[in-house]
């Protein structure tokens, strides 16, 4: 994979995550409305089966980043970015 196409799938994976995230963040924020108002009336189930398909997307978006990343240190391309370091050095 080019660091090109490694680059644009990243961004792409990215944008699916935060898109996602932000899903469910606004899922949230409708049932908590939509629940006080319909009371007894409300959905929960549809909401629920609605909240688990966008944590399966964000489980989806990890581990293609992860499978990704993998690749990536595979052919030991190596992004600017891409790889974290961690302690000192």
């Amino acid at each position: 994979m080019s660091d090109a196409a490694t680059s644009e799938a990243r961004k792409a994976l990215n944008r699916l995550r935060r898109a996602a995230a932000k899903a469910l963040h606004e899922l949230e924020s409708l049932e908590g409305a939509i629940a006080r108002t319909e009371g007894q009336d409300f959905p929960k189930d549809d909401y629920t089966a609605v909240r688990g398909l966008l944590a399966e997307l964000l489980g989806f978006a990890d581990r293609e980043g992860a499978r990704l990343q993998q690749k990536v240190l595979q052919s030991g391309t190596s992004e600017p970015g891409w790889v974290r370091h961690s302690g000192p050095g």
